[in-house]
């Protein structure tokens, strides 16, 4: 199964494009670009090439899914293709870590885009973020990380990766140090490999599972503390952030911070997309998700598979866009001070 999934990385990394700004969209309705928010062989890629290879199947004419990686900026820089650039004619969608859902609620500028107005197609998994260290490491548990900096690797001012271990310093007194710069995923878990970062916090657990199973079976890492709206059943005696806080308007803020972890991988269409092609999308998505074929790829990939209809996600995003202004001004405040 490692050898497999291997390949399935390295056909990845070759197949990857750097970037599509001014694609024009197929005329013939034969293609569907997916925009992958990250980098070849991270989570979010394997996640948007295991639907590419189900979800043409379901739609109109069967065309061919194309996936295009568009790292930068933890997801910013493809929520602004999304928003501003692609076509609106349901040939280009997008599949998005966590992070640019909630920058333009928090971000110190403008990022360009409200994802409340994006058309929702469905979310691949409900997960957890997660604390990791590398098992060689002093850092055993989340109390070692208040007794000693700990260096954890950051990709992108606007990704989870640079936001929660800030969030963490402020509520829960911890002491971790973001270096940011890696350009996603794979690169900031060879940081932790190499010895560059003592690990990385904002990593869901599905994503580790998926790319990094060996790190699991093999006790190579530490799970320090998981993130969330509830416990993963799978990590039941890791300690969820929000058990750790004292009052209710820190478990609020936290809950804003996290709740892109309800709908894991989600699929958008861009801005001004109209409704029946909206809806053709979403009920190819939802085909997709009970496909027996897409099913058991996952599973032999150990990807977490439990869909969010596209309408779900929808008034989810929307709900975040209505969050009390006091609690979006506290989320800011604390995140400039820490930055």
């Amino acid at each position: 199964m490692h050898r497999v999934f291997r390949l399935i990385v390295a056909t990845a990394v070759l197949t990857s494009g750097a970037s599509i700004p001014g694609r024009a969209a197929d005329p013939t309705g034969k293609q569907v670009t997916l925009v992958v928010a990250g980098t070849a062989g991270g989570g979010i890629d394997l996640y948007a090439r295991l639907l590419a290879r189900h979800f043409g199947g379901h739609l109109p004419g069967s065309p061919m899914i194309v996936p295009q990686d568009m790292p930068g900026a933890g997801g910013i820089r493809a929520a602004n293709f999304l928003a501003q650039v692609a076509p609106r004619n349901g040939s280009t969608v997008g599949m998005f870590p966590g992070g640019p859902l909630i920058e333009p609620l928090i971000g110190s500028r403008n990022p360009g885009y409200d994802m409340s107005e994006f058309r929702w197609i469905g979310a691949i998994s409900r997960d957890v973020s997660v604390c990791i260290s590398w098992g060689a490491s002093k850092f055993k548990s989340i109390q070692d990380v208040k007794e000693n900096e700990m260096i954890v690797a950051g990709t992108g001012a606007a990704s989870d990766t640079d936001m929660f271990p800030v969030v963490l310093n402020a509520l829960l007194k911890t002491r971790f140090k973001v270096v940011t710069g890696y350009s996603g995923s794979r690169e900031s878990l060879l940081a932790i490999e190499s010895g560059e970062a003592h690990g990385r916090c904002g990593l869901t657990y599905s994503s580790l599972k998926a790319t990094k199973p060996d790190w699991i079976r093999d006790g190579k890492i530490n799970i320090l503390l998981q993130l969330g709206l509830a416990k993963s059943t799978e990590l039941p005696d890791v300690p969820l952030a929000s058990d750790l806080l004292n009052s209710e308007e820190d478990r609020r803020l936290v809950e804003l911070l996290v709740t892109s972890t309800a709908i894991g991988r989600p699929l958008a269409a861009p801005p001004g997309t109209s409704p029946d092609r909206v809806a053709a999308l979403r009920t190819a998505f939802d085909a997709t998700m009970r496909d027996p074929a897409f099913l058991e790829e996952g599973r032999k990939l150990q990807a977490e598979i439990s869909a969010t209809s596209g309408q779900d996600v929808q008034l989810i995003v929307e709900r975040m866009y209505k969050t009390p202004t006091a609690v979006i001004t506290r989320l800011k405040s604390v995140l400039a001070a820490g930055r």
